[in-house]
């Protein structure tokens, strides 16, 4: 699948700046015939692409010219363009410009070379009449600059009559010939840059022409050699297309800094080896989400001098705010406050969907904390554990911050009494494109609301549901307000089965299509019954095929398109009522799919479980491998079968320089990282004065497809792990964003809380856990633990987690406390010891305000997770 998202490059026509024009000035000498050609696909022989438009209909091409439809009463010339990026000019060179233009019924446009971000200087224009009859029109300039990645524009816009506008044979000749792009690869051993688990997969790839085994050395910090063996041939790389070999060294375990390896008389860029590796990257991550809260000042003081900025788009002149934003023209008659979320991406819109995903693996990171052995009860990702302004509430960090975004999209749900009540509008972004870079405060743009769609309301239902169930211990208002919300918007849904967003909807933002959502309703039906048990919800995902369908892609689990894979996981994991057979299908399905991708993983020189093929490397792939390695971690949480660890933190390697490319791509994370990631908020490439993104932001990564004309003109036939720049203006490569971020942040979660990947102990306890009796607002459980080791246990701490809302209001034969969802047991003095074979029971009586009450799947004793029954 690849995303349909936002075309960044065609706003640099938006400034009165770029009206002034530098004319050629007076007549210069001919262009030689033999000049090399500066401009890309001029003759639209290979469709429209690398070329975009702005302000006009959909861009095509008809009798061999490229054509479009201009709306009549646009205010100013520039208002609607045809562009293409990355256009190179030497000082002091000679040019021609040249092109063929046609419009009817007829209307004035100006052709403008510029720099492509602010100020948009321009280098040089000119203008034309253009009428029904194609004239060939001919400029030649002097290049004023240098500037490798110049931008053509033409302004078609201001007509007061609709206008079909065509271009043929656009031709920029002069110059030098570009050479052929190299990047700068570094050392041919590629590892991952930040290291290894010391008891975890330690694995690295070697370019080399070499077709037997090389000799491999693990040398410390002071050159010592540490461990050596032999390298494995793995012939030629298909996503690649070198030959390389594979280095195992997994069998050296000791903690340290500094290492590198050497082969093949090369040494890798320095790594280190310890149990603590990810523990930063967890947080950092995570803070990438603060970084791009809408609606709020930025505290320096939390992450850093250089990311303190006033709040955007609040209505603060030049902003024209989210408090009061009123729908595209016929679309509603009301206006909302939608204040709050996140920026999605690298320009200032906010997306439901996008944040629909985003969202619930920020939340699913901590509900795994209920589920999965290795993550210390939410410890880890508790009450000030991170930077945001919330610390210190006594609610998990990690639920503040996906409050931000929850609260958001609540805001985005159409109020009561309006037509399609209930429904979520999918989007809401400026009215045009932006240039780069550009702070929030600083956005002159109109916002408008974009229409409801079916997709929107069933990601905001399946998200609220998720936050009804994990809010509930914290605060029980906003709980009942997000269960709410999460009904309400299910049965809009369901009224409303078809509604779709527009895929010619993307001026200003991206799109976001989808006109399948079949995936959605399945998903939103799944958490909706976690939350309340209510036996409607149950029937819709049951009768849906997709529940018994094969959800799990091998091009990424899943994505903002494609949730059926959400519902599988988490009715995989959370506890709930489905009969024990169902349950063992629905889990074995995860186990089945992370099977495949460890497969996969094997099978690739480079180590990450995506195929090798063109098609696997899209927009976002990064998220793909990521959410790929989401399915193997839990597979790991479900059956503590440590393959399925091992390939989960196995796939950070790649992503962290363990590729084609020996870059890390997540900013300040490895000896040569990812830094000028596209983004209006961290442009330092174009302004010094600005910051890089902040450490822990994820690049989307190699795009075969190569979507901006940055990344066209420069990778053109690029293999396609290869097909990646790190500059600002490569947005279908280089981009940042919350859906991308929030999978790097859940990897990294499990990456963190593994240790050091030690040997998975055997079950030594047995848990029967039984409640006797319900009631409406309460329950009375027994628990019975059994030693089924061969020592006995001396003192015991026995821990599990709620669903919901539950708490122990009283106890016996043990000594309960909660915090939050969290329950801890603990032995009384006379029952302090268990014998092999031995038993002990010990009650609790509890309350809630109603719903779904299943017995935890996890419960461990001193730490170590027992057999549930």
């Amino acid at each position: 699948m690849i995303p349909s998202r936002r075309h960044f490059a065609a706003l640099a026509a938006t400034t009165t700046l770029v009206l002034i024009g530098a004319t050629a000035g007076p007549a210069h000498a001919e262009v030689p015939p033999d000049a090399p050609e500066q401009l890309r696909n001029g003759d639209f022989s290979a469709g429209t692409s690398p070329w975009f438009g702005y302000g006009t209909g959909d861009l095509g091409v008809s009798d061999g010219r490229l054509c479009t439809t201009v709306p009549g009463g646009l205010a100013n010339p520039w208002d609607a363009g045809i562009g293409q990026d990355a256009v190179p000019l030497i000082a002091g060179a000679e040019y021609e410009l040249s092109f063929d233009v046609s419009a009817t019924p007829g209307t004035a446009l100006t052709a403008v070379l510029q720099l492509g971000s602010a100020p948009y200087t321009t280098y040089a224009s000119v203008s034309a009449a253009a009428t029904a009859t194609a004239q060939h029109v001919v400029k030649t300039f002097t290049a004023p600059a240098d500037n490798p990645g110049a931008q053509l524009i033409f302004q078609i816009g201001g007509s007061p009559q609709a206008q079909t506008v065509c271009l043929d044979n656009v031709s920029l000749r002069g110059g030098e010939a570009a050479p052929p792009y190299e990047p700068d690869t570094g050392p041919r051993v590629r590892v991952n840059q930040v290291g290894y688990l010391p008891g975890g997969p330690k694995n690295a790839t070697v370019v080399t022409d070499a077709t037997d085994p090389l000799t491999w050395q693990l040398r410390s910090a002071v050159g010592a050699v540490v461990a050596s063996g032999e390298t494995t041939p793995r012939g030629v790389d298909a996503a690649s297309q070198q030959n390389v070999q594979t280095v195992d060294l997994s069998a050296y375990r000791t903690p340290g800094t500094g290492y590198t390896l050497v082969v093949d008389g090369e040494a890798s860029h320095p790594f280190d080896i310890s149990g603590t590796l990810y523990d930063r990257l967890r947080a950092d991550s995570l803070q990438f989400f603060y970084a791009q809260r809408s609606g709020t000042a930025i505290d320096g003081d939390l992450i850093g001098a250089g990311y303190a900025r006033p709040a955007g788009h609040l209505g603060v002149a030049p902003n024209q705010g989210d408090t009061d934003v009123p729908c595209q023209p016929g679309v509603c008659d009301y206006r909302l406050d939608v204040r709050g979320g996140w920026y999605d991406a690298g320009d200032h819109g906010k997306y439901v969907v996008n944040g629909g995903i985003a969202t619930y693996q920020l939340l699913n990171a901590f509900e795994r904390s209920k589920t999965a052995e290795t993550a210390a009860g939410g410890a880890p990702l508790g009450d000030a554990t991170l930077r945001v302004p919330e610390r210190g509430n006594t609610v998990p960090d990690i639920l503040d911050e996906a409050r931000w975004e929850l609260e958001f999209l609540l805001r985005m749900q159409v109020p009561a009494g309006r037509p399609l009540a209930g429904m979520a509008h999918h989007k809401i972004h400026d009215r045009n494109w932006t240039g780069l870079p550009l702070a929030p405060q600083d956005d002159p743009q109109p916002r408008e609301l974009h229409p409801p769609s079916t997709a929107a309301t069933l990601n905001l239902a399946a998200v609220a549901a998720q936050c009804a169930r994990l809010f509930a211990p914290y605060d029980a208002a906003f709980a009942a307000r997000c269960r709410t919300a999460a009904k309400t918007g299910y049965a809009a849904a369901k009224a409303h089965p078809a509604i779709y967003a527009s895929a010619a909807d993307g001026n200003g933002g991206g799109a976001y299509d989808d006109s399948n959502v079949t995936d959605e309703f399945y998903w939103a039906a799944v958490e909706l019954w976690l939350t309340t048990g209510e036996r409607a919800y149950l029937t819709d995902l049951t009768a849906s095929p997709l529940h018994t369908a094969e959800v799990f892609d091998a091009g990424g689990a899943f994505g903002w398109q494609s949730v059926a894979a959400l519902g599988r996981l988490d009715l995989a994991t959370v506890p709930n009522g489905l009969p024990a057979a169902e349950q063992a299908r629905v889990r074995a399905s995860v186990t089945a799919a992370a099977d495949r991708y460890l497969a996969t993983l094997r099978g690739q020189a480079y180590g990450l479980p995506l195929p090798g093929t063109a098609g696997a490397y899209v927009w976002g792939g990064n998220s793909n491998i990521i959410n790929n390695a989401v399915v193997l971690g839990t597979a790991f949480d479900l059956t503590r079968n440590a393959k399925y660890r091992d390939g989960a933190v196995q796939t950070a390697d790649y992503l962290l320089g363990r590729n084609a490319l020996n870059v890390s791509y997540v900013t300040g994370w490895g000896e040569h990282a990812a830094q000028n990631q596209h983004s209006r908020l961290y442009g330092h490439q174009l302004d010094p004065n600005l910051p890089h993104p902040p450490a822990g932001s994820l690049a989307g990564g190699p795009n075969a497809a190569l979507q901006d004309p940055y990344a066209a003109n420069l990778l053109a036939g690029c293999q396609p792990m290869f097909c990646y720049v790190d500059d600002i203006n490569s947005y279908s490569t280089n981009e940042v964003a919350i859906n991308w971020n929030s999978a790097l942040a859940w990897l990294a979660s499990f990456l963190a809380d593994q240790g050091d990947a030690a040997t998975v102990p055997a079950p030594a306890c047995a848990v029967t856990y039984t409640t006797h009796g319900s009631w409406p607002d309460g329950f009375n459980t027994q628990v019975t633990v059994r030693n089924t080791g061969t020592s006995p246990v001396d003192g015991w701490s026995l821990r599990w987690a709620f669903t919901g809302d539950q708490q122990v209001r009283d106890f016996w034969s043990a000594k309960l406390t909660q915090s939050g969802a969290t329950v801890t047991a603990k032995n009384e003095s006379w029952n302090a010891k268990i014998a092999p074979g031995g038993t002990v029971t010990f009650g609790l009586l509890g309350a809630t305000s109603g719903g779904p009450n299943p017995a935890p799947t996890l419960i461990t004793l001193n730490g170590v997770a027992c057999t549930v029954s």
